[in-house]
Formats: structure tokens, C-alpha cells, sequence
């Protein structure tokens, strides 16, 4: 028989000593739409687990699954626990922790098109409440296709499963909704999207998830810059020439080809993804950690992008799709080979754009930002590089000198490095470019806890510092519109290809080899 042995203590981590985080949430019952899904297999459900292996869940809790499929209680919780075994961060599996957490797991069938899959699942949730202690509050997570957003709203909208705008359920109990990238499809869609949102929730319960932004090393961001005085005086005009932010996966598309087809990698990532890492490297300080007052200087960066006209489309941005190649060694499919998606697809896998911030600190200072499947490597980096040293008193072997580069390694090997330049030992002046290399693994250990325990827990305690406020989501479409307008009116020509495994199209070398830069190789 086993025995429920607790979980080893948590080792704290030194960057989050003090802070709201080491607090667990009110009791509450999520609610996972789309439970049968990769995205609650993969990582939902194995976040929380790990959740409650480190005792950051309260002890009134459970998670209600919600989907077409027929499954029992029972079958939902053998699924899911093989899902943990095999996904979650922290192996083997806790046969004690399991059988805790696995109690206050139970499923809701029905289709969400339907009236009464809702009527079902508010008889469920009065049960749970009674059953787990959750208190009436509730957290609506909706993993499911964008499409489905604004039938889920309406149906828990009728069936007062949420609050009108600014008023508490009886008891006070809280209700809050998670809504997964991408949030539209254009602007138009987005701005609908909000609408129909606003209708059922106050924007304080509305919470649009990013994972990025759960990574540590993007919230780490924010502490690098405005938590040291030595970068600050460096991080504007004066001392850096260009920034370049690259989102590359070695992945195709794998079994989301249709998904892709009505998005592509603009919509997929730049809209969201690198866009937000835009804002964080760019944003200026704000005047306090408060969820308003960051998003407030992010928003302010979104509208000082410099706005491009059609015409400027071409010189300034630059798509591609993935053709055959070798990634890792294998010889890999091309994009319009890829299950479900059309031999004739115009969609892009590979986008790289250059940007401007017109204001005070960034103006002239081009931001160049590229995200591509079936790239050399997966890698997302935040590479700044700083201005050449005035006057050359040293030469190396080609006659220049590499300029200054900060990067921070969002993913893999999470970290933060410094290039500069230094002499080798011995009697000849032999310059060479060296690295003081910051890993988090190092530092901290390595298992550090994965963005989406990070959202989950901070949705749960109702802290949006890193979720997406409606004026960010719109800003953002704002300015991708323009682009994928720009597309639309050219004929629909099909994107340059480019062999997977490689680094994007030449077109995409050729933007920088105008402006007299190159890409760096992460």
C-alpha cells in the first residue's frame, strides 16, 4: 500500500525571497475548457500538479474538466495522470501528492455550443463547492480554439456563472477567465473579442495569457534593468547601435497544420510573443510594480511604434516558408507538405521585421525582430548591442572590433551574457571576444518552475502584472495589421522559401546588410 509521504521542502529561490508569490491563493475551482486537449495534458495540468507538490495550492481546491469527449470522472483522472507522469517537471511521479491533488479532479461533458453543458456545469460547481471547500470562486480557463471564446462567455454569462461588470457574486466569491493566445484574428476581431468579454466581466477578472512572460528569465528582465544602477545610464540611444529579438523553433508545424494555415507565425508569435518582449526591453521604468502601472509603460512603447504604410511593408519586413532540409541530421518535410495544410499555402513560417520606438530614449535605434519554424536552432533571445568604441586603438586579424552584446537567453539555458573584448595572455596584443555568462540552471538549480505554474498561481491570487490588459492586446493588432494588410494587396504572392534547418530566407540577411548589421548567430 501507498504511503502519503510530503513532499521534500522547496528550496527557496533568492529572486523571490519577500515577495506576494511565496502566498497561495483563496480556495477556488478551475475550470478547464478544452480539457481533453494537448495544452491541459502538457502543461496545465501538470503545472498544477506541480503546484501541489510544493504547497502553493489552498487546501480548498479542484479542477473541473470541461469537453465534448465521453469520459467518467475516473477515466479523466487515469488520463491525466499518466499525462503528469510523463510531462511534469518533477519525476518520478509522488504517489501521495497525486492522490491528493487527484481527488479534486472531476469532468463535465457537453459540447459549448449548447446551453445545457453550462446548466450542467453550474449544478456541478455547487456540488464541488460543497464537496472541496472552493468557496463559489472560480477561475475559467479557456484552452480551447479562438473561436470558441465568445460562445464560452455568452453561455457562462446565461447561466450566471458569472458576475455583471463591478459586482461580487452573493458571498463574495470571485470569478475570473484566462483566455490563451492568440486573443482575434485581426484588430476588428480583437476589438469584438473585448466587447463581447466586457459584457460578461470586469477587466480586472480578465486575464490574457502570454506564457512568455511567465518564463523567469522574461521576469527577470524587469529586475536586471531597473534593480541595477550599472545598465541603466547604457540603455537607450546614446550607447546602443540596435536590438535584435529572436523567437526560432527547430519544430515544424506538427499536427497543428490547420491551425497555421488561418494563422501563420506573425499571428503565432510576433503579435504576442515578441511584441511583448519588445515592450519589456524597451518600456521605461514604472513608477511602482503594480499590474496598471507596468502594462501602462508597456502600452506606451506599443504606441510609440513608428506605424508603417503599405508601401513600407516590403522594405521593412520579410516572410518566408519553410521548404525541405536537415534539422539535427533528418531530412524534414516541407511547411506545404505537413498534414493539413493546403499544397498551394501562401502562409508564412518565417517573419523578420525592422522597428522603430519614436521616443525619447530609442529614437533612431532600429528594433529587428525575426520568429521562423524549422530554424537552425530553438532559441528566443533578447540581444542588445552596443555602439562601436569611437577610435580603434586596437586591430584584430580583420581589421574591426565586435561591438558590445547583452543577451538574454529566454530559452534554452536561461540566461543572461555579456560580450565585450579582451586581450589573450602573452607577449602580442591578440584581442578576443569573451563572455561573463549568467545561467540560471548554475545559480539556482535546474528546476525551475515552468511559466505556467507561475500564470496559473498569479490568475488564482488575481496578480495581471503578467497578463495582457485589452489596450495592449489592441495596440499590438495595430500595428501587425498594417502588415498583414500590406500582404493581402500584393496578389497574395507566395513567401520566399527557405531550407529547414538554416536561419531564415536571404531576404531576411538582406535587411540588415542594408543598415550595415548582420544577425547573430545564437
Amino acid at each position: 500500500m501507498t504511503q502519503n509521504v510530503a513532499p521534500p521542502a522547496v528550496p527557496p529561490n533568492p529572486l523571490r525571497s519577500g515577495l506576494v508569490e511565496d502566498r497561495t491563493s483563496d480556495a477556488c475551482a478551475v475550470v478547464i475548457f478544452g480539457a481533453s486537449g494537448d495544452l491541459t495534458r502538457r502543461k496545465l495540468v501538470p503545472a498544477l500538479y506541480n503546484l501541489a507538490w510544493g504547497r502553493l495550492l489552498p487546501g480548498g481546491f479542484a479542477v473541473v474538466g470541461v469537453a465534448r469527449r465521453e469520459k467518467t470522472d475516473e477515466s479523466f483522472r487515469a488520463e491525466l495522470k499518466e499525462a503528469v507522469g510523463e510531462f511534469s517537471r518533477r519525476k518520478p511521479l509522488d504517489e501521495g501528492v497525486w492522490s491528493e491533488f487527484a481527488r479534486g479532479l472531476s469532468y463535465v461533458r457537453g459540447p459549448v455550443s449548447e446551453a445545457s453543458t453550462f446548466e450542467a456545469l453550474r449544478a456541478h460547481l455547487e456540488q464541488v463547492d460543497a464537496e472541496r471547500g472552493t468557496r463559489g470562486n472560480r477561475l475559467f480557463y479557456l484552452a480551447v480554439p479562438p473561436a470558441e471564446f465568445g460562445p464560452i462567455v455568452e453561455g457562462l454569462r446565461a447561466a450566471k456563472l458569472v458576475a455583471p461588470p463591478g459586482q461580487e457574486r452573493s458571498g463574495g466569491a470571485w470569478t475570473r477567465v484566462v483566455f490563451e493566445k492568440p486573443f482575434g484574428h485581426d484588430l476588428e476581431s480583437a476589438r469584438k473579442l473585448n466587447d463581447a468579454v466586457a459584457a460578461a466581466f470586469d477587466e480586472s477578472q480578465v486575464f490574457r495569457i502570454d506564457h512568455y512572460l511567465g518564463k523567469e528569465t522574461v521576469q527577470n528582465l524587469l529586475v536586471f534593468r531597473f534593480a541595477n544602477s550599472l545598465f541603466e545610464p547604457v540603455w537607450g540611444r546614446a550607447h546602443v547601435d540596435h536590438v535584435q529579438i529572436t523567437v526560432s523553433e527547430d519544430i515544424g508545424v506538427e499536427a497543428r497544420g490547420a491551425f497555421y494555415e488561418q494563422t501563420g507565425i506573425t499571428r503565432d508569435i510576433v503579435e504576442n510573443h515578441a511584441m511583448q518582449l519588445l515592450c519589456l526591453t524597451a518600456m521605461e521604468p514604472p513608477i511602482s510594480l503594480a499590474a496598471d502601472a507596468v502594462r501602462d509603460e508597456k502600452v506606451k512603447v506599443l504606441r510609440s511604434l513608428r506605424k508603417m504604410e503599405k508601401s513600407e511593408v516590403s522594405r521593412n519586413v520579410v516572410r518566408g516558408q519553410y521548404a525541405r532540409g536537415l534539422v539535427r541530421g533528418e531530412e524534414v518535410a516541407a511547411y506545404r507538405e505537413e498534414h493539413d495544410v493546403s499544397p498551394a499555402s501562401r502562409v508564412e513560417t518565417y517573419v523578420a521585421m525592422r522597428c522603430f520606438v519614436d521616443n525619447w530614449r530609442w529614437s533612431g535605434v532600429p528594433f529587428y525582430v525575426r520568429a521562423g519554424k524549422r530554424m537552425a536552432r530553438r532559441v528566443t533571445e533578447i540581444a542588445v548591442v552596443f555602439n562601436e568604441v569611437p577610435h580603434a586603438l586596437f586591430r584584430t586579424q580583420d581589421g574591426g572590433i565586435p561591438p558590445n552584446v547583452l543577451s538574454v537567453r529566454v530559452q534554452p539555458d536561461e540566461g543572461i551574457a555579456l560580450r565585450f573584448i579582451s586581450k589573450e595572455p602573452g607577449q602580442q596584443t591578440i584581442l578576443r571576444d569573451v563572455a561573463m555568462d549568467f545561467r540560471y540552471g548554475s545559480a539556482f538549480g535546474s528546476n525551475t518552475p515552468e511559466a505556467y505554474e507561475r500564470l496559473l498561481l498569479d490568475a488564482m491570487r488575481g496578480e495581471a502584472t503578467l497578463f495582457t490588459r485589452r489596450d495592449e492586446v489592441e495596440e499590438q493588432w495595430a500595428y501587425v495589421d498594417r502588415v498583414l494588410e500590406a500582404w493581402s494587396g500584393d496578389g497574395n504572392t507566395p513567401p520566399p522559401t527557405y531550407a529547414a534547418g538554416s536561419w531564415g530566407p536571404e531576404a531576411a540577411e538582406d535587411l540588415l546588410a542594408k543598415d550595415g548589421r548582420r544577425w547573430r548567430k545564437p
